[in-house]
């Protein structure tokens, strides 16, 4: 097991990179806490990121606001530390319905949920990782900041076992029951062992394909090894092993007898509570589920739910912080905030929504007000977790300048050579009679165009406007389903159209070489999309393109405008200073279709169950049942192999033909 990170890689930091690792780390060495990276795109940000921790040589979190971007760079860093621990931690679930109560209408909505067997697997390998070596990078979503067991409980609870070690066999099996491992002699999967005599099989909850042999003789270990889970083949010789928890949410019986007592207390008290209301239903509805719950840890050590419970099990006081992902790091660990403008927005926002919701179930006796307890971080709590930050982003926002004093290490010159586009106010009088003129002289050289209008409405109608005048267009925006969103750039790419009009095309991830023309219409129209950030973002949209361009159609120049024309113009100067004092020639960027990946934004997530609705697919009655099985276990294979966009697609058709068979 190596103690340092090694980068295996053809490439070694060119252009600003030098310059930018340097400072980096040097600012950290110094003492400075928060640090910001200005990177553009296409300047090999993650290369960067790379070789700052392996100069610092301690634990890295890596956090992405999208888990899509996450298993990106999950990817990226594989590559560049294949001898080190690169892991990927996100929500489980492939799908997720929280628990939920509308009281304007009487609804009570079960918490419904299809938990994603393989990312159960990388959250266990992460955490038995950071507790095991300090090589280790994490790439996460913001399911970091949500509770998931204490890490001295999961640390202490451990299975260490070594070769010669006495123990009886009956103690193995009766401390891998405590852990939640469960016993099964036919079939042999994760988070399961089997015994045959004196060999004892285990099969980890992080392993993948792998297993563990426990050979006894008499009260004696006589053999440890790691064999091939399927085949039983034994792999290589073990000295000592140690068996984690196979799951997050684990607790000693000690700690469940406590927890049950200082849950009938909670119970008691809130009782007394609701019935001096004379909000007798609640209380009931509280008493018998609440009573369901306690009989079920008693018995069997866990319940539905058991999350809820969470703060009684840690023995947490009311308000106290989870433990989550961030409590298993050490003191000395670093965290990466990747495109930090979004990631940190949505970090502050977690809290919130999480609280609403879980405030209406306990008002209306749901859920006993601990369940508030189990809750993602909220952002001062996030904020005092902190050690070393780095901050990555093309266009940083105030809270990321002001953590880092205004200090900002710039990173714009792509090894590529390619300049910032170059930017181009006209008058939005004649935009669309004039856009068309440059759309059909790029159709003409086979290139691309991305236009951003105001409304969808606006994007619908000028779509259907140039195809009218035999422009070859199509629309994008969120009420479009996410495998037709996919289609669609893909299409783009391909070149069965060639211009793309959209009210929102600033989804990380779209960088489409093909593209040369970014056209913002009515730009100088202020708000969310023609604020300085996005404007910035929106011309990077041209960025890959040798010849890439941007016209802002406006009559008014507006601050925003302003200060983004200027900061393009000032990368581009800078970039075009080094080409010639470096002899670079720009380069384009060639890149597959098929390695496109496309965002899936909440916002898309939201709409999913009403398109599915719109686009069913018929299927004869009799044929339902198979079909929707077939669906299911298509969406967790693709969910299983990290192919999102494929598993969104599955999960579109699987919610269609749900709601047909309901409708019959």
């Amino acid at each position: 097991m190596p103690e340092r990170f090694a980068i295996t890689s053809d490439y070694r930091p060119s252009g600003d990179q030098p310059s930018a690792i340097r400072k980096i780390v040097e600012g950290f060495r110094a003492g400075r806490r928060r640090q910001t990276l200005m990177g553009v795109t296409g300047s090999g940000k993650t290369f960067t990121m790379a070789h700052v921790l392996a100069e610092l040589n301690r634990p890295t979190l890596v956090l992405s606001h999208n888990k899509t971007l996450a298993a990106q760079l999950y990817r990226e860093f594989k590559d560049l530390l294949p001898d080190n621990a690169v892991e990927y931690f996100v929500s489980y679930y492939d799908y997720y319905q929280p628990e939920a109560y509308l009281p304007q209408t009487d609804v009570y909505i079960e918490k419904d949920a299809s938990i994603n067997e393989e990312l159960d697997r990388v959250r266990l390998s992460t955490t038995s990782s950071l507790q095991e070596r300090r090589d280790v990078v994490v790439v996460s979503s913001v399911s970091c900041i949500y509770g998931i067991g204490s890490p001295e409980d999961n640390y202490e609870m451990r299975l260490f076992l070594e070769t010669g070690q006495r123990i009886e066999r009956e103690d193995v099996l009766r401390r891998l029951v405590e852990i939640q491992y469960v016993r099964n002699d036919a079939a042999f999967f994760r988070g399961c062992f089997r015994v045959r005599g004196d060999v004892v099989d285990v099969y980890r909850g992080h392993d993948n394909k792998r297993a563990v042999r426990i050979e006894f003789f008499g009260d004696e270990i006589e053999a440890l090894s790691e064999i091939d889970a399927l085949r039983g083949a034994r792999l290589r010789p073990l000295q000592r092993v140690a068996i984690f928890p196979a799951s997050h949410f684990v607790t000693s019986r000690p700690n469940i007898e406590r927890a049950t007592e200082s849950i009938r207390e909670e119970l008691a008290e809130r009782l007394e509570e609701l019935r001096a209301e004379n909000r007798l239903l609640e209380a009931q509805r509280l008493e018998q589920r609440t009573r369901y719950d306690l009989e079920m840890l008693q018995e069997m050590g866990s319940c539905a739910g058991i999350e809820n419970y969470s703060r009684h099990l840690d023995g947490r006081r009311p308000g106290e912080p989870p433990y989550t992902l961030l409590d298993y790091f050490p003191k000395d660990w670093l965290l990466f905030v990747d495109e930090s403008h979004v990631t940190m927005p949505q970090v502050r926002a977690m809290y919130r929504g999480d609280r609403s919701r879980k405030s209406t179930l306990v008002e209306h006796g749901f859920r006993l007000p601990s369940a508030l307890d189990n809750r993602p971080l909220r952002f001062d709590e996030f904020q005092a977790r902190l050690n070393d930050v780095l901050y990555v982003s093309a266009t940083p926002a105030e809270y990321e300048l002001e953590q880092s004093g205004g200090i900002v290490v710039e990173q714009v010159i792509r090894p590529t050579g390619l300049l910032e586009p170059l930017v181009e106010v006209r008058p939005a009088e004649s935009q669309v009679d004039d856009l068309l003129e440059e759309i059909r002289n790029r159709v003409e050289r086979d290139e691309r165009v991305l236009v951003t209008t105001l409304t969808k409405r606006m994007a619908e109608d000028l779509t259907q406007y140039y195809k009218e005048l035999g422009v070859e267009a199509r629309y994008l925006h969120s009420d479009i389903a996410t495998i037709e969103r996919t289609e669609i750039i893909r299409d783009l790419r391909a070149g069965k159209f060639h211009a793309l009009i959209g009210v929102n095309l600033l989804r990380e991830g779209l960088d489409l070489p093909e593209v040369s023309l970014v056209a913002v219409l009515d730009a100088d129209k202020q708000g969310f999309l023609r604020d300085r950030t996005s404007l910035i973002q929106t011309c990077g949209r041209a960025a890959r393109n040798v010849d890439g361009r941007v016209i802002l159609y406006a009559d008014v120049e507006t601050r925003s405008m302003r200060e983004a024309v200027q900061e393009m113009q000032r990368r581009r100067a800078k970039q075009a200073a080094y080409n010639e004092k470096e002899g670079v020639t720009p380069r384009g960027i060639k890149k597959e279709v098929k390695d496109m990946l496309e965002s899936v934004t909440r916002k898309d997530e939201a709409a999913l169950s009403r398109v599915a609705e719109e686009r069913v697919e018929w299927v004869p009655r009799r044929d339902l049942p198979k079909q929707i099985e077939k669906v299911r276990k298509e969406m967790l294979d693709a969910a299983g192999k990290l192919e999102f966009e494929r598993a969104a697609e599955l999960r579109d058709r699987l919610l269609g033909l749900q709601r047909q068979a309901l409708e019959l």
